[in-house]
């Protein structure tokens, strides 16, 4: 109950793009709030992206705004992540986690907080 899945990962040279998908395999999405994390070597999980039950509000990480762009499709029970102009510090294991949203999760820092569920991740390693 409530698998998360991510796909999309792979290995891609600097200032490429990739796309990262994340599915609930045995539930749906449309009642959770979505959020993307990440993971490089030797360092700590980051939250990088959020975006609201609804797909109206985002939010993102100074370090990847401008070139990240989180989206969902309600219909289709998907999120996803577009990733532009990758860098070599993006490399990392990128994870999706869901929670249910209220209106104090209307902010970057409060939505990559306290998720209930999460995927396995995806690694993304961007070459140079």
């Amino acid at each position: 109950q409530f698998q998360l899945v991510e796909s999309g990962g792979g290995v891609v040279q600097a200032g490429g793009s990739l796309r990262l998908s994340c599915t609930g395999e045995d539930f749906t999405l449309d009642q959770w709030g979505i959020a993307w994390f990440r993971q490089a070597p030797g360092k700590e999980r980051e939250g990088i992206s959020c975006i609201s039950r609804d797909g109206e509000d985002t939010n993102y990480a100074d370090s990847v705004k401008g070139r990240f762009t989180v989206s969902r499709d309600i219909f289709n029970n998907m999120a996803y992540l577009q990733m532009n102009n990758l860098r070599p510090e993006d490399t990392g294991v990128y994870y999706c986690a869901v929670k249910y949203f209220t209106r104090d999760d209307y902010n970057f820092a409060s939505c990559v907080k306290r998720m209930r569920y999460w995927g396995k991740g995806a690694l993304v390693t961007v070459s140079s």
